[in-house]
């Protein structure tokens, strides 16, 4: 049976009327006053579908401006939709802008009070909780002055201290991991993992894909206003790096334009037996064969280089058939193949490259380049770009040697 939905939005959108003058705002009431033409307006959310069951965790990621904030407010009802609909049920604890909800000049004290009645709980509740939420905070005599006095890290501890101590049926949170020091961060990830074990339901905005990983099965990747990718938090978070790769690579994925006039050129380059320019797709540990066919011109053998690289173009792994000693297989007068199998690819999850380079036959000039790009599947909390055998003879653990 499965579990209640606390969180259901349907085609949610949100717009906002373009105001960046005095007279635009006149212009806009006006409109809106009158019944005139629409409103010039810009769409920062739209067509959002989202269901979020009791018990599940989810991460929203995106790049700044993607509109994460904007559909945590409407999931909230600090803001009302433009278009769709969102339906929240059960007690909301919600930890979004610095501050939100607090009274600048009330204490921490106060605040704590006004909070807790907030969340209805009443006068005797509210006192039995002080010092649990006091002590979390952490913030020493800070207590009893004013919000305003404090940092934003003191502010983030005073929210989460007091979200923590009420276990609300569905925790939002929006960068709190973000702000404040490594020991409190610490503490809020402990307290998360020990809510969502007893049931607890979480929605984590994060630009941390290590937390996201680490505290979400589910990760929902907001792009320009819409829903990029949604799902598995492994595959939609790897898509979100790899993309964020591809845009900071230092040169797109290309294939050069051989000329029949060079001394040699690759033909063709095959993943796996396909040779249809789209990514390979595979499990971590998985086989990869590569092949290539080469025009020589004059019939002389060339060189073959291969290259493993990350899609922002960081260097993993290269090797040629001159360092080897390979020599490639004749299929014809001008016509050459060679063929590469890695049986166990090392790579951790993420977007790669593989190219082949056509070189002379001293391994000297470079003639032309193939590109292909490899998508590595799997659930990995590893750093890097490989995975090194390794064990851990001190551990004690049902077996001291990583597969």
């Amino acid at each position: 049976m499965q579990s209640p939905v606390l969180v259901e939005a349907r085609r949610l959108g949100k717009t906002y009327p373009k105001v960046f003058h005095r007279r635009d705002r006149l212009r806009a009431l006006y409109r809106l006053l009158t019944g005139g033409p629409g409103i010039d307006s810009t769409s920062v959310l739209r067509d959002v579908d989202l269901e979020v069951r009791a018990g599940q965790s989810l991460g929203l990621i995106g790049e700044n401006g993607a509109g994460k904030s904007t559909l945590l407010k409407l999931i909230v009802g600090v803001l009302t939709p433009s278009s769709g609909e969102v339906h929240v049920h059960g007690r909301v604890g919600a930890l979004l802008e610095l501050g939100a909800g607090f009274h600048p000049e009330y204490t921490g004290r106060d605040n704590i009070a006004l909070s807790a009645a907030l969340y209805g709980l009443n006068a005797d509740e509210a006192r039995a909780k002080l010092p649990e939420i006091i002590d979390f905070a952490d913030i020493g005599a800070y207590i009893d002055e004013p919000v305003k006095h404090y940092s934003s890290g003191m502010v983030v501890r005073l929210g989460f201290a007091i979200v923590a101590a009420l276990r609300p049926d569905l925790l939002i949170t929006d960068e709190v991991l973000a702000v404040g020091d490594e020991s409190f961060q610490k503490k809020c990830v402990r307290w998360m993992e020990d809510y969502l074990d007893g049931g607890g339901t979480l929605i984590l905005v994060s630009h941390s894909m290590y937390h996201v990983q680490k505290l979400c099965r589910q990760a929902c990747w907001i792009k320009q206003g819409a829903v990029a990718a949604s799902g598995d938090v492994f595959e939609v978070t790897q898509a979100y790096l790899a993309y964020q790769e591809r845009k900071s690579a230092a040169q797109p994925v290309r294939q050069d334009s051989p000329s029949h006039a060079q001394e040699f050129y690759l033909i063709d380059l095959a993943l796996n037996g396909d040779t249809a320019d789209v990514p390979l797709v595979i499990d971590q540990g998985c086989r990869v064969g590569a092949r290539v066919h080469v025009h020589s011109r004059d019939g002389r053998e060339p060189v073959i280089s291969f290259g493993v690289a990350r899609a922002d173009g960081t260097s993993v792994y290269g090797v040629s058939t001159e360092m080897e000693k390979q020599r490639p297989l004749r299929v014809s007068e001008n016509v050459y193949t060679v063929e590469i199998e890695f049986p166990e690819l090392a790579l951790l999850p993420g977007s790669y490259l593989l190219r082949a380079h056509a070189l002379d036959t001293e391994g000297v000039r470079l003639f032309n380049t193939l590109v292909r790009s490899i998508t590595i599947r799997g659930e990995s909390r590893e750093f890097g770009l490989i995975r090194l055998k390794h064990s851990w003879p001190a551990a004690n653990s049902e077996t001291n040697v990583a597969p």
